[in-house]
């Protein structure tokens, strides 16, 4: 967690916004990042306890993850983390990048698409 919270820091990658599921490690390894990274502290938190039984069922993770973003950000919002569970990470990370990604224990995924707004970029993300 150290070491991301690190590599975030040093790309001047630092969340407005962080979505995180309700898990305790989870919730742990996001304290353990935000006392590492005093920008990480700042973001606004939503803990989503859905994050951890999507991530459990094929395919479904991405979709959620969408919705979830839409939900809790704004348009102002440039901007988010989202923390959870594999397997249903990986396969959204994946998904997202249009690229087999491998997701391993405190491992992160940046991804970076241009929009208006958040519903635009879910639609150029995934589109149906």
């Amino acid at each position: 967690a150290i070491s991301v919270s690190d590599k975030f820091h040093q790309m001047g990658w630092i969340p407005e916004l962080i979505l995180c599921s309700d898990a305790t490690r989870t919730k742990e390894t996001l304290q353990i990042m935000q006392e590492h990274v005093q920008g990480l502290s700042q973001a606004l938190v939503h803990f989503i306890p859905s994050f951890y039984s999507i991530a459990a069922m094929d395919g479904q993770t991405a979709e959620h993850l969408q919705k979830a973003i839409c939900e809790y950000s704004t348009d102002e919002i440039l901007t988010v983390m989202c923390m959870g569970h594999n397997k249903g990470w990986e396969e959204a990370a994946s998904m997202f990048s249009g690229d087999s990604v491998v997701l391993k224990t405190c491992n992160a995924a940046l991804l970076e698409a241009a929009g208006k707004s958040w519903i635009e970029v879910s639609i150029i993300l995934m589109p149906e």
